[in-house]
């Protein structure tokens, strides 16, 4: 059974500019953003994007990326058929050695990617926070008609000598290739991931390996020899978020964007494309600055603005700008908005508690009661719950249950 398109993801580098950092660990797995990887994003869109076949290809250092890896199962890519693969290099009988480039690290590997037959071959890079959807670049990638697409970005022309750079026509066929000019064309900027078709690919990875001179590098070498053939090569235009955390203050400031998502575009609370991780389902909790929480317990992905005092949040819990909470059990994915109070009580999972609702009170001496909201209840606008009510259907803006 083929599929119809497979990932190979390049992990071996060194990362010697990350310089401590990746002393002993490969630079896809250095940790990032609280609860991740930097391999858990290509993973995880990889996962998003219906693709669910990887071949990851390690060398340096990979002790810590293969245990992390294991199975899979954390990307639900442990497959019977298809699934992840740590892909090391390894002795063949013809005596190899290390991965040259990153072009003879897929060629060592044609026989696994044989093994699924697949149209088409997207690779990767193990060391860039991006979230992209891969299946959108496909749809390009064929309508189109291309033996061989690129991902780019538009970047400051002032910056584009820093990359390597596609110089493509209005229709975004790719007419030449600039690795880091002084003088750039383009400010197209290769992303390093590309789609090929598998055929084109493997001939090309062939010839490359038989040519003595060759640096074995996509870069430097196969792209340039699918220009000289004029193949039809295409610049698929990414306009998310993407950063080659490379460099140590690239790094930093990747992390440093987690805590802006409205302007920096990395959003790792997006329920719509999750990045998967190890560690948990969820990422950190993220306090705002306007924010107070006294003697309480915030689980992951809790997002908190306003008030939290001697409470416990069950994981993605949301307390907005101007809401109170204390004393109170919030359990699961519920939502506080702006302005409620929310006090001696139990709020029950996915429950959202109206703007400037009132739920439960504190008790004067000698009373026992505990108001609760059962799971999945919508507690309107300017609603007031009363402290022994119990809740168990939604309540008008409004309303008064006590």
């Amino acid at each position: 059974m083929a599929k119809e398109m497979i990932a190979m993801l390049l992990a071996g580098g060194q990362g010697s500019r990350l310089y401590a950092l990746t002393q002993k660990l490969a630079k896809p797995a250095v940790p990032f953003g609280g609860k991740y990887r930097i391999i858990d994003f290509p993973l995880s869109n990889c996962v998003n994007s219906g693709i669910d076949t990887v071949g990851i290809l390690t060398q340096y250092q990979p002790m810590v990326l293969n245990e992390y890896i294991g199975n899979g199962q954390p990307w639900d890519l442990d497959r019977l058929y298809g699934g992840v693969h740590v892909l090391p290099p390894y002795q063949q009988a013809s005596g190899s050695d290390w991965y040259k480039g990153t072009a003879n690290a897929i060629y060592q590997n044609i026989s696994f990617i044989e093994r699924y037959n697949p149209q088409y071959v997207i690779i990767l890079s193990g060391d860039q926070i991006c979230k992209q959807d891969y299946s959108d670049f496909l749809r390009f990638h064929k309508e189109k008609g291309a033996e061989f697409s690129v991902a780019v970005m538009e970047v400051p022309w002032e910056e584009a000598p820093r990359f390597g750079l596609m110089v493509a026509d209005e229709t975004d066929r790719i007419t030449e290739f600039q690795e880091k000019p002084k003088h750039p064309k383009s400010n197209l900027a290769s992303m390093g991931i590309y789609i090929f078709n598998w055929d084109i690919l493997k001939k090309y990875l062939v010839e490359d390996e038989a040519d003595p001179n060759s640096e074995n590098d996509f870069g430097n070498n196969i792209i340039p020899n699918l220009l000289r053939d004029n193949r039809s090569m295409y610049a698929y235009r990414f306009s998310g978020y993407w950063k080659d955390v490379g460099t140590i203050s690239s790094l930093w400031e990747a992390n440093m964007e987690v805590l802006d998502p409205e302007h920096s575009g990395i959003n790792l609370f997006d329920d719509e494309w999750k990045i998967y991780s190890r560690n948990s389902g969820m990422p950190g909790h993220k306090i705002s600055p306007e924010a107070v929480i006294e003697n309480s317990m915030v689980t992951d992905g809790c997002r908190i603005s306003g008030s939290v005092k001697h409470s416990i949040l069950f994981a993605g819990v949301r307390v907005e700008a101007g809401a109170e909470v204390e004393d109170a059990v919030v359990m699961g994915g519920s939502v506080i908005k702006s302005g409620a109070v929310v006090k001696h009580c139990i709020i029950a999972e996915n429950v959202v508690v109206g703007e400037n609702a009132i739920v439960g009170a504190m008790p004067a001496d000698g009373e026992k009661g505990v108001a609760t909201v059962g799971s999945g209840v919508y507690i309107g606008d300017g609603a007031k719950i009363g402290p022994n009510a119990m809740v168990n259907n939604n309540v008008k803006d409004g309303d008064v249950q006590w």
